[in-house]
């Protein structure tokens, strides 16, 4: 987990890995106080949508503005451990590869430094059609400057 959170709710990059924290909510859990499994799922999401726009990739602008959005095409996930109601927890995430319409993402979501959960994700970048795109050469830029430091 990291030093510091960032106040602006995007989370940190430290190095090549982007941290999330997230907070568990009532809404997270399964009525008797754990996570329910697809909440990991947001919680994953919410952390590539943050670290996307590090990126520069805000994904209401790309939409809008450049016609792609990145869904996921992909996903693995191993739950190793519950996480409880008011859990503080941190998503790691890290690009793992990035080729011209596609991104491989590995995910953690920890309690301290304890794993809970562990994701291997791909999203592909598609146009307003449904077919596949390149990414646009400042977002492959990023996601190779953050491959580079790992």
């Amino acid at each position: 987990m990291p030093d510091a959170w960032s106040a602006a709710g995007s989370g940190v990059l430290t190095g090549a890995e982007h941290h999330l924290p997230v907070r568990v909510y009532w809404e997270d859990t399964d009525g008797s106080g754990i996570v329910y499994h697809a909440s990991y799922l947001r919680f994953a999401e919410r952390a590539r949508t943050e670290l996307l726009r590090l990126a520069g990739g805000h994904q209401r602008q790309l939409l809008q503005d450049v016609g792609i959005a990145f869904p996921v095409r992909r996903l693995e996930i191993n739950y190793l451990r519950p996480a409880f109601l008011d859990d503080a927890l941190d998503v790691a995430t890290r690009v793992t590869a990035a080729g011209g319409a596609r991104i491989d993402l590995a995910q953690s979501v920890l309690r301290d430094e304890e794993i809970l959960a562990e994701l291997q994700v791909r999203v592909a970048c598609i146009d307003r059609t449904g077919s596949p795109t390149r990414i646009p050469k400042a977002i492959r830029t990023a996601l190779a400057g953050a491959l580079s430091t790992g």
